[in-house]
């Protein structure tokens, strides 16, 4: 059984309802259906209701069992908007803007959804960009209590079963903080490694990346990572995790033990924290392509309840894999 059919399996014991704010989007509305369909989760679309069936009408796909609501004429817009501007006047929002918002983005919409516990998640993404996505997330439900920094993660799936857990392995971050600080780094560490553990059952095994391994190379690059192994390791003393290493020490068992004897980490990570947003992105990008491997995400952690930004590539496979994801993580 993959990584992602074992999601799905438990999505299944647990069932929750997940909101889909691109709800006319023709990935989309076929996703619903099989989500529905395979009973992974219940799911909710906005949007315009007639447009959301001319979609269904041309994709041949039926709607039985997903629930559509359109923002402009819902009974809940007067009080979603109410809340809105609760939330953020003090950030200078006007009651005028908060209507907008709540009645005309299905993204604010569904946003507002879940902090009124009227959805359990949200997916989006398919035509809406990281950022848009993640505002009204930010500004609406904000992060869990404790966690101060929201970033992402990918599942990758390897052909090679030597790597990881049986060729399953954690990527952070690949998508949302370009230059995170030793802080941020070390909060990302936690976060890939408590996702790895809540979504495939792994054993976290976390190496924080650089160019260089145990002080190997001197630059301000190699003290971020000095920092933030050391910050990972005083906020989560019993998570076993090893940095800085480079990859090649990170993933063979010879080359980590030679450059980081006795490490629990070296040579057999299944959680890679990458130093920044360009490294992470290049480096999961490249094994998805050379390797073959399945790139499941980004998946975002932080958030006091879960949104998951889709790749506006996403086929329909990849929207009902991350509404998977999202409802095992509102478990």
């Amino acid at each position: 059984m993959s990584a992602i059919e074992k999601i799905k399996a438990k999505a299944k014991l647990n069932i929750k309802h997940i909101v889909l704010p691109e709800g006319s989007e023709p990935r989309t509305v076929q996703a619903a259906a099989q989500i529905v369909a395979q009973g992974i989760a219940n799911v909710t679309l906005l949007g315009n209701s007639e447009e959301i069936a001319k979609v269904a009408a041309e994709t041949s796909t039926d709607l039985k069992g997903v629930l559509i609501v359109d923002p402009a004429h819902s009974d809940k817009s007067a009080d979603y908007a109410a809340l809105l501007f609760e939330l953020r006047k003090a950030k200078g929002m006007t009651t005028e803007q908060a209507t907008e918002l709540a009645t005309k983005n299905t993204l604010y919409y569904g946003a507002l959804m879940l902090k009124n516990g009227d959805a359990d998640g949200m997916v989006a993404g398919a035509i809406n960009s990281t950022g848009d996505v993640l505002r009204p997330a930010l500004q609406i439900i904000k992060t869990a209590p404790g966690i101060k920094v929201v970033s992402s993660c990918f599942i990758m799936e390897l052909e090679d079963k030597q790597w990881g857990d049986d060729g399953v392995m954690i990527f952070g971050d690949c998508a949302v903080i370009p230059n995170p600080s030793a802080e941020e780094l070390a909060a990302i560490a936690i976060a890939s490694a408590a996702t790895g553990k809540q979504l495939v059952d792994m054993d976290p095994r976390v190496a924080m990346l650089s160019f260089s391994t145990k002080g190997s190379a001197k630059h301000d690059f190699v003290t971020k990572v000095q920092e933030a192994t050391k910050i990972a390791h005083e906020s989560a003393p019993d998570l076993k995790l090893d940095g800085e290493l480079q990859a090649d020490a990170a993933l063979v068992a010879s080359v980590g033990q030679l450059k980081s004897p006795g490490s629990t980490v070296a040579g057999q990570a299944n959680v890679l924290v990458f130093p920044d947003l360009q490294s992470g992105n290049i480096g999961y990008k490249l094994v998805q392509r050379l390797a073959g491997a399945e790139a499941v995400g980004p998946i975002i952690q932080g958030l006091a309840k879960p949104v998951s930004d889709l790749s506006r590539g996403c086929s329909v496979d990849d929207v009902v894999s991350v509404v998977a994801i999202t409802a095992v993580k509102a478990q």
